[in-house]
């Protein structure tokens, strides 16, 4: 992909794209052809110099018979592959039964919060209180 780095991500999946080519007894040259490119272009993505597209990654996984993820497995993980704070969600807390109604109510409350205009606070807060008010007779 034009203006991505390669790394040493890069040269494992293409190493593994190589192994399974040579497995199945395909040349550089057949493969390329299927793939309408050149095969100095498909030697770039088995030597990692190029980064190789998930469709032409998904074809050669069917042109070879393994899975995509195959590609992936073996792969040491660095310190790029980790989200960066503020690109996740904190992880869900469970809600328990035995906690009564505050884990409930400390739940939608930051939810409501946080996703909520002030209007729509209001007019929840407003239907929570007719709630409480039919439910008291």
């Amino acid at each position: 992909m034009a203006g991505q780095k390669t790394d040493a991500r890069d040269v494992h999946v293409g190493r593994r794209i190589a192994e399974q080519r040579k497995k199945a007894s395909l040349t550089q040259k057949r493969v390329a052809e299927r793939f309408g490119m050149s095969a100095a272009q498909l030697q770039k993505y088995e030597k990692g110099t190029n980064r190789i597209s998930a469709i032409h990654l998904e074809s050669f996984s069917r042109m070879t018979g393994v899975p995509v993820s195959y590609f992936f497995e073996e792969l040491a993980h660095t310190d790029e592959d980790t989200v960066a704070v503020g690109f996740s969600e904190p992880p869900q807390q469970p809600y328990v039964s035995g906690d009564g109604w505050d884990g409930l109510v400390e739940v939608v409350a930051r939810h409501v919060s946080e996703h909520f205009s002030e209007e729509r606070r209001r007019e929840f807060s407003a239907a929570i209180h007719a709630l409480d008010a039919k439910l008291k007779g």
